[in-house]
């Protein structure tokens, strides 16, 4: 599986080349410069998400908090980013082993929704150290679906803030609406996304 682009952007690695079983059409990049919020709405400024693709993959390349320990998250919207409050279930784990070996884990992970409008977590604290940063990919499947709910994966490698800890992230759920979803908005649970890009592309 290659690496195709819309003709408005070259590819500087081919990095994602594999995993999501087509092609990976890149759509837009968007960076965090103390950002309150990175949002990615259908028909805005370059941005597809509609049934151009029934699958949709997010990048997080170096994702930094202003703020310690803060949660990276996302929420969708069915009306063009006027709101973020879709209805969401979902579950998740988390592997972790911190920096003095003291521990290893695999646990539960309390991010998980149960038909809340909350906006999701998908990691848990980033340390926000000038060397640590958060990198992941969330995917979601048939976002324009009239008949289905809108199912979403999400991994995530950071730094975790408290015990210094290497932690992966892992999320699931769905958005319980069978209304198209034309919009996703990315934030931090306290304070600003300092610095960091997510790209959005279609699976051919």
């Amino acid at each position: 599986m290659g690496l195709i682009s819309n003709g408005s952007t070259i590819f500087d690695n081919g990095a994602m080349a594999s995993g999501f079983g087509g092609n990976m059409v890149f759509i837009k990049k968007l960076t965090a410069s103390s950002s309150a919020t990175l949002s990615f709405v259908d028909g805005s400024d370059g941005v597809v998400l509609d049934d151009t693709y029934k699958e949709y993959v997010f990048t997080f390349k170096n994702i930094h908090p202003a703020t310690d320990q803060a949660n990276f998250q996302f929420n969708l919207s069915i009306d063009a980013g006027s709101n973020y409050n879709v209805t969401k279930t979902s579950s998740g784990f988390r592997a972790f082993h911190p920096e003095n070996d003291s521990y290893t884990g695999l646990a539960y992970w309390a991010s998980g929704l149960a038909q809340s409008t909350n906006f999701q977590s998908i990691t848990d604290g980033l340390d926000n150290d000038n060397d640590s940063c958060g990198n992941g990919t969330l995917t979601l499947f048939n976002p324009s679906s009239a008949v289905f709910v809108k199912h979403y994966i999400s991994t995530c490698q950071i730094n975790e803030g408290g015990s210094q800890e290497s932690m992966n992230n892992f999320v699931g759920g769905y958005g319980n609406t069978t209304s198209a979803v034309d919009a996703v908005q990315f934030k931090m649970s306290s304070g600003n996304i300092d610095s960091g890009d997510i790209c959005l592309y279609g699976i051919a």
